[in-house]
């Protein structure tokens, strides 16, 4: 089964991008493994909160991504 977990800042989707973004990591996967990987391919999309990540050891807030 392919898998996918994507990690995105919380609350930077709305549900329509979501599906948008399920529907083409699904058909990226079925692209390469073939239409038999569509029907068991899954797609977890994970709202990071504010302050939840981390680079070189630097926090991560919506200011710092110019998201503010």
């Amino acid at each position: 089964m392919p898998f996918a977990n994507l990690k995105v800042p919380a609350d930077t989707l709305t549900p329509e991008s979501k599906k948008k973004l399920i529907d083409a990591v699904t058909e990226a996967y079925a692209e390469v493994y073939g239409e038999r990987a569509r029907a068991t391919t899954l797609v977890l999309v994970d709202e990071v909160a504010e302050g939840g990540w981390g680079l070189g050891g630097h926090v991560l807030t919506a200011e710092v991504l110019g998201r503010s």
